[in-house]
């Protein structure tokens, strides 16, 4: 790495990690004064108010660091125009390119750093802080994890175009009750009814207690009579796991749950699930983006600035920048779950806009 690179980088990384340490403490300082009735009125200690915060960490980083790579790059190419390094940079025969190669790496890089924290431990950590905060509000002395947790309506699309609905679901004694299942045709049309009492997982089946199946002709209407069962073993393929996976909402799945999650639905005729699923899913691929983009978005700008628009100067810049793009962002994703964009049309719409505005603005650059 040559002697410009090291410095180039240098400055950005500073920047970039002061950024990131200062929008910590300002988000964690204020959300402590904005609860601190709660806090002293549940007397909540300092165990569990580090343990809440320590899970924020991943969810602030994933926000904040491309609004603090835009900052990072923003001042350092302003503070570098203001000394005329970059004149002088020009003049010994160093193309656009070469001078912001590094920068570019460098969102690169953050890209893939926040794609990584984003699908592995953003879920997790959005869920904790879910419990943490339930918690904290009812000043229990346990935290209970999902699979200890008893799930109240629960429903669900499965395997054979199978739609369940769940009064209870209790993981830690892999139990249901009040179990209504819909069973559906490809035309979407009801082939069969179940109810049961109650429903236990063991051995690798499920066993229904108290059941009574419905069967329906193509006109929907009862064809045989309905056949009770004391106890029956019934072909479910989804297990436990299964169920309370699909109790999550998107902020708390990962890829790959989404994705499962769409395969199950796939033939379900679900279609406004479905396309907001697959919204969601391509937003978790393009969302990363961001760091590299809108450092691309801040070079022009930041190459542009007069010399005293250093400093206060251009983090006022970033967040006119960093706004707009995410309004555009923010619209497009709404499109798309309306169904007026295709998903992944949606989901990558505003990052298609900025980068070619930010390659235009950067060609047209003196």
């Amino acid at each position: 790495m040559r002697i410009l690179e090291r410095y180039i980088l240098k400055s950005v990384l500073l920047i970039f990690l002061q950024c990131l340490l200062t929008f910590l403490f300002l988000y964690v300082l204020v959300d402590v004064f904005s609860h601190l009735d709660d806090i002293l009125k549940h007397q909540v200690s300092l165990h569990i108010l580090k343990e809440y915060y320590l899970a924020y960490v991943p969810m602030i980083f994933v926000q904040i660091a491309p609004i603090a790579c835009l900052i990072s790059t923003l001042y350092t190419f302003g503070k570098m125009n203001h000394n005329n390094e970059i004149i002088a940079m020009r003049s010994a025969g160093l193309s656009i390119f070469q001078i912001i190669k590094t920068v570019i790496i460098f969102g690169a890089l953050i890209s893939v750093l926040v794609f990584w924290v984003n699908d592995k431990f953003v879920p997790s950590s959005s869920s904790l802080t879910e419990k943490i905060r339930g918690q904290m509000e009812s000043n229990t002395k346990k935290i209970q994890t999902k699979e200890q947790e008893t799930i109240s309506s629960l429903s669900m699309y499965g395997l054979k175009n199978r739609l369940y609905f769940i009064d209870k679901f209790s993981p830690a004694t892999n139990t249901m009750e009040g179990i209504t299942i819909l069973e559906h045709d490809e035309k979407q049309n009801i082939t069969k009814k179940i109810v049961a009492h109650k429903g236990v997982y063991k051995d690798k089946l499920w066993r229904f207690y108290h059941s009574i199946t419905y069967n329906f002709d193509e006109n929907v209407q009862i064809k045989q009579e309905p056949q009770y069962s004391e106890e029956e073993i019934m072909n479910i393929p989804e297990t436990p796991h299964d169920f309370l996976n699909q109790m999550l909402h998107t902020d708390f799945m990962t890829i790959s749950q989404i994705d499962d999650y769409l395969w199950r639905l796939s033939k379900s005729g679900a279609t406004t699930v479905i396309r907001n699923l697959q919204v969601d899913l391509y937003q978790r691929f393009t969302f990363p983006l961001t760091s590299a983009i809108i450092i691309l978005l801040g070079i022009p700008f930041s190459f542009l600035m007069k010399k005293r628009a250093t400093g206060l100067s251009s983090i006022g810049l970033s967040i006119m920048v960093g706004f707009l793009y995410y309004v555009l962002n923010a619209v497009s994703i709404a499109l798309g779950k309306a169904g007026a964009l295709a998903p992944i049309l949606a989901a990558s719409l505003s990052h298609i806009l900025a980068f070619g505005t930010a390659l235009y603005l950067i060609d047209r650059l003196p």
